[in-house]
């Protein structure tokens, strides 16, 4: 059986909205480029600037517990280096995060959004992924994000609502093969167009995914939802790239199939 790409996303803020990619060039050993390069520190926690040490989520602003992040659209130019916030169709903020200047404007902005005395930390450190596995391991940290799409209906039908994949927040969605066989691709081997992936891990969610990334309102518990509907709250798998190259909405997936 072969499903199907069908969204290629990057989120290039940890906790700030995704941006559609018309085609992604992944390396060996490597994730999205740009994938959560920048993370918004809680100015109370451990993060210092050039920090290489992985912290866990709740050392940054994330969806988990920062709900109102949902409710501004942003847009990562890597050329430029320049973050765009938009709130109600209207440009709110526009400034590079890679200078200094930057990086104050915006952080003092978020601190103004998110109702603070301290402004966050900007963290950012060549060569590293603010992702929540991050402290896994370097190789977790690098990984590759994937959603069933079969699977989010099949959530949403046990529900009664259409849900949103972006709730989700991976890298590649697709669909074709069956819900939740990616549950069983730990180890197992997943071809992509012209890519091989290997499955690592399956993604267990959290309070993020209650977030609706439309209206920026916690509701439906989909961590509580999921167990209760499928007596597990996985949705998706993280893989690492064995062998590089592009893939494009529309290229073929692969990966076995059992039961």
């Amino acid at each position: 059986m072969a499903g199907e790409i069908r969204g290629l996303y990057v989120h290039p803020v940890k906790g700030l909205s995704p941006q559609e990619l018309s085609s992604v060039a992944l390396e060996p050993g490597c994730g999205v480029p740009y994938d959560r390069a920048f993370a918004l520190a809680r100015p109370d926690g451990t993060y210092t600037p050039g920090l290489a040490e992985p912290l866990p989520k709740t050392q940054f602003f994330m969806l988990a517990r920062d709900a109102s992040l949902a409710g501004y659209r942003t847009h990562f130019d890597p050329e430029t280096g320049v973050l765009r916030a938009e709130r109600d169709g209207r440009t709110v903020l526009e400034a590079a995060l890679t200078t200094d200047d930057g990086a104050a404007a915006v952080t003092t902005f978020f601190a103004e959004a998110l109702g603070l005395s301290t402004p966050p930390v900007l963290a950012r450190v060549d060569g590293r992924r603010f992702t929540d596995v991050s402290v896994v391991s370097d190789a977790m940290m690098n990984a590759v994000s994937l959603v069933n799409l079969a699977s989010v209906r099949a959530l949403g039908e046990r529900l009664g609502t259409e849900l949103d994949p972006r709730r989700f927040r991976a890298n590649i969605y697709y669909d074709g093969l069956p819900a939740f066989s990616e549950r069983d691709l730990v180890d197992e081997e997943i071809t992509i167009g012209g890519l091989r992936l290997r499955g690592v891990l399956a993604t267990k969610r959290c309070a993020a995914t209650q977030v609706n990334p439309e209206t920026a309102d916690r509701d439906i518990d989909l961590p509580r939802r999921l167990h209760q509907e499928f007596g597990h709250n996985e949705m998706g798998m993280y893989a690492e790239v064995v062998t590089g190259g592009t893939v494009r909405p529309g290229d073929p997936v692969d990966h076995p199939v059992t039961g």
